[in-house]
């Protein structure tokens, strides 16, 4: 009898979760399920509801689980007091935070930066359809500098930077938000989005007043369980600003009040 009941149990729950997932994606959502389940090492197209253009997932992979954080968990949907024009995504890994902010803000444009190769080959796969996303293919640091890719095996969704002081076929370049705004003639960062796998430390570490005094919004995942200090770079930043925190998922959300600062 135990016996019967857990499988009807399974069976049960099997059903509930095809059916949430039809409910919330479409057609889409129950094809990528079926998909997934099968842990095949393949690249799955598939469309859901609300989403323009066909997305792609490197299946058993991360990608599954930043598929669930952008776009079953929603940790991207925010309550923004303005339409944003700029929106930064820094670590844009497989692009799937991207063509969430490019279906929600389509006359925005979109700077995407993913700094590993791979990562950075889906993310122009899956933004290929969008003109307003702009990829770049670097890591998001406070100054010019090389820096390293390291994988410490969490998968393809935690690679880790580090600056480095010498340049060869293994290190990238990296590129500062003030860099950005100057090259993409940036008046205000509607939205700027941040994870970065711990280089938060170092983003706000020195050289982030004149981008931080033009931003609206940070959608921030701090990392200080890979680099000690992350958290206390950024709230030493924003100390000197005037500005309200909000939490979803693993993100802060920090909608600072501009212009006014607290103290110079």
């Amino acid at each position: 009898m135990k016996k019967i009941y857990a499988l009807y149990t399974r069976m049960n729950s099997r059903i509930s979760t095809y059916l949430n997932h039809y409910v919330k994606f479409g057609k889409g959502g129950t094809y990528l399920l079926r998909k997934t389940k099968k842990k095949t090492n393949e690249i799955i197209e598939f469309s859901i509801k609300g989403i323009k253009h066909p997305l792609f997932l490197r299946n058993n992979t991360t990608d599954i689980l930043v598929f669930n954080q952008v776009f079953s968990f929603m940790q991207y949907q925010i309550k923004e007091k303005t339409y944003p024009t700029f929106i930064i995504d820094c670590g844009a890994n497989n692009g799937f935070s991207a063509v969430y902010f490019a279906n929600k803000y389509p006359g925005a444009l979109i700077i995407a930066v993913e700094p590993e190769i791979n990562n950075f080959k889906m993310l122009l796969k899956n933004t290929a359809a969008y003109s307003n996303i702009k990829c770049i293919n670097k890591g998001i640091w406070n100054k010019k500098a090389n820096l390293e890719i390291i994988d410490y095996g969490g998968g393809e969704y935690s690679y880790v930077t580090k600056e480095v002081d010498y340049e060869n076929e293994k290190t990238i370049a990296a590129v500062s938000i003030n860099e950005l705004v100057n090259e993409f003639n940036i008046t205000q960062i509607g939205i700027l989005k941040i994870d970065i796998e711990g280089s938060e430390k170092e983003m706000f570490e020195q050289n982030y007043d004149h981008w931080l005094s033009k931003t609206d919004i940070l959608i921030v995942e701090l990392h200080d369980r890979y680099k000690y200090g992350c958290s206390k770079s950024f709230f030493t930043a924003l100390v000197n600003y005037d500005f309200t925190l909000g939490h979803k998922g693993d993100n802060i959300i920090c909608y600072m009040q501009h212009p006014k600062i607290i103290s110079a």
